[in-house]
């Protein structure tokens, strides 16, 4: 047989080949067989070897697939088990980022300057301990909270309003980084709006529901762009919407809201209504001045003619601080004309102190860097926290 088997070499030749087991494209000969064509009892030997030789193929076929079968199951299952990145867009991640988005658009150092300025301009109607009442208490909570959501109004509305200039100024806030629909912000605009009018309704205080109600036309004068309004393009005005609702209705309706509606006393100014009032038009000026500086390339691609468009950055920034200290020289001989001697020295020793720190830094602001104007306008807010902080123990 085995001569019959070798002596078949010089006719046909036929080979087998099998994949390997990690790779589809790269095989390994397994075997050969000759079939020799010379004598019937030759074939029939041929025949019975290939056959065995084709019984040996299937069974390595079938062993190779179940190799490969079990293979595949390890390694899905050890894919599967890897640590997965996780997915801003899962129900757990959307409140997190729904506060986020929510935070930016209600632009916080706004509202944290409302709330200040209420609780402080609050204060300057407490004449005795036995005033820190509930009813106190209660008085200043509703109007901050109706104040609160008549300034979502307003900041809402602005964005609505400049979502294309916004891509330019502020690509950050919601509308204009598309966070935010526009639907979404009518939505919101408008929901702020009611509860605001509401809540200021149900108290059933005029002085509070005078100052929403004037805040609401002013603000939106300001922003809504339909003939006649949007304020905000023309620089004068614009200036006068701001120094009106943080100069004299903050000051004057919300003191009188807890003057006339909580403490049922008559309508008078003292003197730190009055210093509160006028210190503040200055403090509103620079804010409404300062707020356009950083914005310039936006304002001047739509058109806006703010005062930092027409007169340029560096010299409207100078007229900011130029105001600002003034306003604090002017508060130190408020503070030098005081009764008391404790608010004579509190008065005295921090605006002096504001000053010199405002100067030191603007004397090292990089003008030709928005970042560093934006953080120093961040930092102007800081003051006017500051001086709400002050303004109650003027006497």
């Amino acid at each position: 047989m085995k001569s019959l088997i070798i002596g078949s070499f010089s006719n046909k030749v036929s080979c087998y080949s099998s994949p390997l087991p990690d790779s589809s494209s790269s095989r390994i000969p397994t075997g050969c067989y000759h079939v020799s064509l010379r004598t019937s009892k030759s074939n029939r030997v041929i025949q019975s070897q290939s056959s065995l030789v084709r019984r040996n193929i299937d069974r390595l076929d079938k062993t190779l697939l179940l190799y490969r079968k079990r293979s595949t199951k390890h390694v899905a299952s050890a894919v599967s088990e890897q640590p997965t990145e996780p997915d801003a867009s899962s129900p757990q991640n959307f409140l997190p980022n729904a506060i986020d988005a929510f935070y930016r658009f209600s632009r916080p150092h706004t509202v944290i300057g409302t709330a200040l300025s209420i609780v402080s301009v609050s204060l300057l109607a407490v004449q005795k301990l036995s005033d820190f009442s509930l009813l106190f208490f209660i008085g200043v909570l509703e109007a901050i909270v109706a104040a609160f959501f008549m300034n979502i109004y307003i900041v809402g509305l602005n964005q609505l309003s400049d979502i294309e200039i916004d891509k330019v100024n502020k690509p950050y806030l919601p509308l204009a980084s598309g966070e935010y629909s526009v639907q979404t912000g009518i939505i919101i605009v408008s929901s702020f709006a009611v509860l605001s009018f509401w809540l200021g309704w149900i108290v059933g205080s005029w002085p509070l529901f005078w100052a929403l109600f004037i805040s609401f036309l002013l603000g939106t004068a300001y922003s809504i762009n339909i003939p006649m309004l949007r304020w905000k393009r023309f620089a004068l005005v614009a200036a006068m919407c701001i120094v009106a609702v943080r100069a004299i209705i903050v000051q004057v309706a919300f003191y009188l809201h807890i003057q006339t509606f909580v403490y049922g006393r008559l309508a008078v100014f003292p003197k730190p209504v009055i210093f509160a009032t006028g210190f503040m038009s200055f403090f509103s000026v620079v804010i409404a001045l300062f707020k356009d500086i950083p914005d310039i390339v936006g304002d001047k691609i739509f058109g806006i003619q703010s005062f930092t468009v027409r007169m340029g950055q560096k010299r409207v920034f100078w007229i900011c601080i130029l105001l600002l200290e003034i306003a604090y020289g002017v508060a130190i001989l408020v503070g030098a004309s005081s009764h008391f001697l404790w608010s004579r020295y509190i008065t005295i020793l921090g605006h002096a102190i504001l000053g010199l720190v405002l100067w030191g830094r603007a004397k090292s602001t990089d003008l030709e860097n928005k970042s560093a104007i934006t953080s120093f306008y961040m930092f102007i807010w800081q003051l006017f926290y500051a001086e709400y902080l002050l303004i109650p123990l003027v006497r």
